[in-house]
């Protein structure tokens, strides 16, 4: 792929950090009005056809038969494990709080790039890292006022593993598939499992399609699973999936701020202490080391 333009990567950067900071309380908000599962399916669903639309004029880049297994793994560690385990576990904690734990996956993600895309660990990428991961750990400890459960905080691990694993399979196999269809049949294949699973435990006619619940299925389908799946893999894409990954320690922020004023959770003054560790974090891991000069001597 070829290399985006820096204003367009400030652009996707800010877009998705933004709506994926706020998907979180409004998550917990729609989970009223809605049994879990069934919403992660529905609003999964409605992404891929969004996305569908923009996909079909590709279609001859499918290629579904040599490369559905691609979809499917992406689907199971992007989809299934990512936002099942995230809807389910949003009904055991506080918002903000689980958002936090969720965000370990940035560390995880520098790990896994080093370990299977070969990405450099250096000095300061390590510390960033550090940093980053201490940032969201004093934002946890800041956020925990609110009701703690061990499965949620299992379900938020559990979370944190597939996305940083769904996001090097992606990058992995970017040169296989098209960027579009890998992201459209994904949330298609995750979002059809996870609603037949809903289906079958829980009931349709617990959803209340009340306007508050239908505005924020339609705002979470639209801009933050269909866009901001598109625009994440986009800049995973065409840079080091770790150097991405350490901008999203800035998205528990936004989502414990909106958590605080549309669900009343609380907001600490460690907030700023993480904030400060999450800034730093970002700027190590997007140094730039210069290559060392190899000094020779030529005699003549």
């Amino acid at each position: 792929m070829n290399k985006i333009s820096r204003t367009r990567t400030v652009l996707l950067l800010t877009f998705l950090v933004i709506v994926w900071g706020v998907n979180w309380p409004l998550s917990k908000m729609a989970l009223s009005y809605t049994p879990p599962l069934l919403f992660a399916g529905i609003r999964t669903v409605l992404g891929g056809l969004i996305l569908l639309v923009f996909a079909l004029p590709r279609i001859k880049q499918l290629r579904f038969k040599e490369t559905w297994h691609l979809y499917v793994i992406s689907a199971i560690l992007n989809i299934i494990i990512f936002y099942g385990f995230q809807t389910v576990g949003l009904g055991y904690m506080p918002a903000g709080l689980f958002s936090s734990i969720v965000f370990i996956e940035p560390v995880l993600l520098g790990i896994f790039s080093w370990i299977w895309l070969g990405e450099s660990m250096y000095g300061w990428k390590i510390i960033g890292l550090i940093l980053g991961f201490a940032g969201v750990a004093i934002i946890s400890t800041g956020g925990l006022t609110g009701d703690i459960s061990m499965l949620g905080i299992l379900l938020a691990l559990g979370s944190a593993i597939g996305w940083g694993l769904g996001t090097v399979f992606v990058k992995k196999t970017g040169s296989s598939v098209d960027s579009i269809w890998m992201v459209t049949m994904q949330l298609l294949i995750g979002g059809l499992f996870l609603l037949g699973v809903g289906s079958s435990i829980e009931s349709w006619s617990s959803i209340e399609w009340q306007m508050p619940f239908i505005a924020n299925l339609l705002f979470i389908s639209i801009f933050v699973i269909a866009f901001g799946w598109l625009a994440y893999f986009t800049l995973v894409g065409t840079g080091e999936a770790s150097k991405v990954g350490s901008y999203t320690f800035l998205i528990p922020l936004i989502a414990i701020f909106c958590s605080s004023i549309v669900l009343n959770e609380s907001i600490t003054f460690k907030l700023v202490l993480g904030l400060i560790c999450i800034i730093i974090s970002i700027c190590f891991v997007n140094i730039k080391l210069k290559p060392r000069r190899v000094k020779t001597q030529i005699e003549g």
